[in-house]
């Protein structure tokens, strides 16, 4: 059965008892990711796009931080679009389709966070050299690994190894900066050795 990202969903698990990903959660990771990538760019981010962005928490804090940056969000629920596409720039669309959304800008922060691992090889190998042509900075990728104990939604989660995801990321050419969060090839050649992990 496929999964109904509907407000049902939501209520139960970003509003309910459960509660994953809290107000200030997210905000320590926007303001990481935000923090990680302007230092590698050396200027202040212009723009991102959230790849499964959901009901898209993150637009708030990056407005907060960045009142000019430019955000787009994608997400296959059509809930979410109706909710929230007008106000939060959100548009229809799954990981799996970005090849067919003809997105021709380059951001400076990509984020894809809590969806990789509930997707198919096939849909991960379709849609990621896309994701990475977008990167003109960073990506923050959070993604939980059979080596997590994961709390909240396991119903269709995928429990791959760490390793699986960072043979992907490095066949791309991408390198980690900080937690969940990869460079681009050209701006990770452009560092020293010691400000990666």
């Amino acid at each position: 059965m496929l999964k109904k990202y509907d407000r049902a969903y939501f209520d139960r698990w970003y509003r309910g008892r459960t509660h994953i990903g809290p107000e200030p959660e997210v905000r320590r990771k926007v303001s990481m990711a935000v923090s990680v990538t302007e230092y590698f760019l050396r200027r202040p981010i212009r723009n991102v796009i959230d790849i499964g962005c959901g009901e898209a928490p993150w637009f708030a804090h990056l407005v907060a931080l960045r009142p000019k940056i430019r955000y787009a969000g994608i997400d296959p629920s059509d809930y979410v679009v109706q909710q929230f596409g007008a106000s939060r720039n959100v548009l229809r669309g799954s990981f799996g389709e970005l090849a067919t959304l003809n997105i021709r800008e380059r951001f400076d922060l990509v984020v894809c966070a809590d969806v990789l691992h509930y997707l198919s090889d096939d849909e991960i190998r379709r849609g990621f050299p896309i994701l990475v042509r977008l990167i003109r900075g960073a990506a923050f990728l959070e993604i939980l690994t059979r080596e997590d104990a994961v709390v909240g939604d396991t119903a269709g989660m995928i429990p791959r190894p760490a390793s699986w995801y960072r043979q992907l990321f490095a066949g791309a050419g991408l390198a980690q900066a900080a937690p969940f969060l990869w460079l681009e090839p050209r701006l990770a050649s452009d560092s020293a050795a010691l400000e990666r992990p």
